[in-house]
């Protein structure tokens, strides 16, 4: 590792920076030529859409006119079909099938074609390029970003498909230029158990003195690890020490452990402090990333907080469906050279109406449809997006959050699950009135709770609402990795009474209060709740 660090590091920080040029460049040079650069995009990938082709559509006009907004379940059969036989809707080659989750779906299947994962390159080189011109130091060290985590369920079942490797999102020279800059090799997150990979990340974070930047998604998750730092400091300087897993083998039987005595040391010598001291741990940290805004905003003020050493950047609008905006020299522009966007207004006279990119204004409320060359035709992302300026010709957004459900960790739970949920318990003759998200505004670790109309001595217990929950592939997830804490039940006389008590604590005024399946509240204003039992 020292070696690594030593010669490969930089070398390759340059290599990489070099490979981003050209696309960075021409980011920078079509910022004025949207609907050019759109409607070129749209043509390439009608070319190797199997329906585009069999309905004879070539331009923008027609391909409005032919093909509907869509969401998942329009798609849900034919992607079945297409992953027994191993095919796909578009002619480019499939890499493999993503799993996610969101609606109603428990597990979505996304294919992953070669055109496709061109189209994700296109965003990632000028969102690289930024970066290393937002801090010059990142081409000195070591850089951590965060692998796409699975849920333990489908580990095993998944494992074999190339699917938690987030540097398989780039081309082929900048994967193998990438490998020589991280810190954490990507196999952790094959661990028997969500424990056991953030031990094996934090292990490997901490033996590395030359870590420049750490890029999650979710600030909770960053903060997870800071705190497990803490709670496990011992049991990681004794990995390191050994270079031995120690009763965690078995479960990381496929990654090899780090070995770093002066580390080690250093890490017990820190230990002996009332707080751990992060900058001297982590001397060339300079970059931290997540996600900021909507239900993230506290909780990267506070991961801020406990690295304020390091500059701070957050997040664009990245799904498992496609990239939609990326950091660019501090503002949040649509990725233009990727897929191809539509938008769907979402308030005033022209709310509905689904229009190009290059007819956005500012302060525009809209929703992205995403067209791109995995076959998937004006796909619904059911994000909310505010225009906040433009870079050159191009859009900025700010997200607003998501259109239908609740997210509090990157969980993503929607009504349609709050339903099949609630509907389960009052086919147990249990009164389930709704089901709460709980912001615990730093409190504590957020959680769902169920509220329940009638006595304490119903048979509904946590850990069927949890296992019920868990149905949904990020909620799964999330428990996994300690972002959300088990779910509660909060009893009360009167059903409705006492969710109107909730929801009217939370600013809404009683006239204009009618009952949904999932509602996202705070702490305080649960507490409060009158004649409420919670277990």
């Amino acid at each position: 590792m020292m070696m690594k660090s030593l010669l490969m590091t930089p070398l390759s920080h340059r290599v990489l920076k070099l490979f981003c040029r050209q696309t960075d460049q021409r980011f920078q040079k079509q910022k004025n030529a949207l609907q050019q650069v759109q409607r070129e995009k749209l043509q390439q990938i009608l070319k190797i859409s199997t329906l585009a082709q069999a309905a004879g559509v070539t331009d923008y006009e027609q391909f409005r006119q032919q093909f509907p907004v869509t969401r998942y379940t329009h798609w849900r059969d034919r992607i079945h079909e297409c992953r027994a036989q191993q095919s796909t809707l578009s002619n480019s080659k499939l890499v493999r099938y993503q799993p996610t989750s969101g609606s109603s779906e428990q597990i979505k299947f996304i294919p992953y074609t070669q055109a496709f994962l061109d189209e994700l390159d296109a965003a990632i080189a000028p969102w690289l390029s930024s970066m290393y011109r937002k801090c010059s130091t990142l081409g000195q060290g070591t850089h951590y970003w965060s692998v796409s985590w699975l849920p333990e369920s489908q580990r095993e079942v998944l494992k074999n498909e190339n699917l938690n490797d987030d540097s398989a999102l780039l081309g082929v020279g900048k994967r193998l230029l990438s490998k020589f800059t991280q810190t954490v090799p990507s196999d952790v997150s094959f661990a028997a158990h969500a424990d056991d990979a953030l031990f094996a990340t934090l292990c490997y974070l901490v033996a590395d003195q030359d870590l420049a930047m750490i890029s999650v998604w979710s600030p909770t998750f960053a903060l997870q690890l800071l705190e497990k730092l803490t709670e496990q400091s011992h049991e990681i300087a004794l990995v390191l020490e050994t270079g031995q897993w120690q009763t965690r083998a078995a479960s990381l039987k496929g990654v090899k452990a780090p070995y770093n005595s002066a580390r080690a040391s250093l890490l017990r010598q820190l230990m002996k402090k009332d707080t751990l001291d992060y900058q001297q741990l982590w001397p060339k940290l300079s970059l931290v990333s997540s996600w900021d805004t909507a239900g993230s905003k506290q909780w990267a003020q506070l991961l801020q907080s406990e690295l304020p050493f390091a500059q701070f950047e957050g997040k664009g609008l990245w799904a498992t469906e496609g990239v939609v905006t990326i950091p660019y020299d501090d503002l949040y522009p649509l990725a233009y050279h990727s897929h191809f966007y539509e938008f769907e207004y979402l308030a005033g006279e022209h709310q509905g109406d689904i229009i190009p990119s290059w007819q956005l204004k500012l302060n525009d409320l809209v929703s992205p449809v995403l067209t791109s060359g995995n076959g998937l035709l004006r796909y619904c992302l059911d994000d909310c997006l505010r225009v906040t300026g433009f870079y050159g010709q191009v859009p900025c957004f700010e997200f607003q959050g998501r259109r239908f459900g609740v997210d509090l960790v990157g969980e993503k739970l929607s009504p349609e699950v709050a339903h099949k949920l609630l509907t389960r318990l009052n086919q147990q003759h249990i009164q389930a009135i709704s089901l709460f998200a709980v912001d615990t505004q730093q409190q504590a670790k957020p959680f769902y709770a169920v509220l329940v109309e009638g006595e304490a001595t119903s048979p509904l217990s946590v850990d069927e609402i949890d296992q019920a929950l868990r149905e949904h592939f990020h909620y799964e997830l999330a428990r996994d990795l300690g972002q959300l804490d088990q779910p509660q039940i909060f009893y009360v006389d009167n059903g409705w009474e006492g969710y109107k008590q909730v929801v009217v604590r939370e600013g809404m005024i009683e006239g204009n209060i009618k009952p949904e399946p999932l509602k996202k509240v705070t702490l305080s204003s649960l507490e409060q709740l009158s004649c409420a039992e919670s277990v």
